[in-house]
């Protein structure tokens, strides 16, 4: 058997039991347990909160995230009033079991600011100031694809005024398509012309509405990554 069968076959984990659940996680003295919560698609940290035994449990019956207030001393279900929910793609705890991790599909802004992410102030630390993206930072060529996928989903969570992205969410699927099918005519006729400067351009613009429309579908760029991986290694 190859290792893609056996990885293929591998049995899964059971699921934990509530009583399973809370035995594992080290609850601090009052009761809670810090929640770092990321958006499932762009893998950009949202926010971080409290939950206790109820919220969790809240969390895990419902689908959707549930916190306990600190300020308040009162359960919270994220997004009641604003209608920014959060619905729950994962849920983890690490090696200590003293800090939880949910992966989400954030509807909207996380933060109370309207900020897609609570984390949006930046630090200036000593020696690590700001490098080019992409081939020209020599490090990663691939990595301002994952810088362009966090600014789709700020944009899709913040819709700010004007924005050529704000746009195409509002328009909605058929829109977005429409621009994919339009851009995929555009790289086709540039290819054909074997005019390569067209060609980069259409195919960036190509890349970015397949993005856009990877972002509304939530459909992280890293389920692409993990297919074409598959495919490679079962080819072999």
């Amino acid at each position: 058997m190859s290792n893609n069968q056996e990885q293929g076959t591998a049995k899964q984990e059971p699921a934990l039991s509530g009583e399973q659940l809370n035995a594992a996680i080290k609850w601090d003295d009052k009761g809670l347990v810090p929640a770092i919560v990321q958006d499932a698609a762009s893998k950009e940290v949202l926010m971080m909160a409290y939950m206790n035994q109820e919220s969790l449990k809240l969390t895990v019956e419902s689908g959707e995230t549930w916190f306990w207030s600190r300020s308040r001393s009162e359960l919270w279900h994220k997004g009641a009033t604003s209608g920014h929910i959060q619905k729950v793609k994962a849920l983890k705890y690490d090696c200590d079991g003293d800090t939880l991790l949910v992966l989400v599909d954030q509807t909207g802004p996380a933060c109370h600011t309207g900020a897609y992410s609570c984390f949006s102030n930046n630090v200036e630390v000593k020696g690590q100031a700001l490098q080019p993206s992409g081939a020209a930072a020599g490090k990663d060529r691939f990595s301002i694809l994952s810088s362009l996928e966090g600014v789709i989903a700020k944009r899709d969570a913040e819709r700010p005024e004007g924005a050529y992205t704000t746009y195409l969410f509002e328009k909605g699927i058929d829109k977005i398509l429409k621009k994919v099918g339009e851009e995929t005519a555009e790289v086709i006729i540039a290819a054909k012309n074997r005019d390569n400067d067209e060609l980069r351009y259409e195919a960036s613009d190509l890349l970015f509405h397949l993005m856009v429309l990877l972002r509304e579908a939530k459909l992280p760029l890293d389920d692409l990554m993990q297919e074409l991986d598959r495919r490679h290694h079962s080819n072999k």
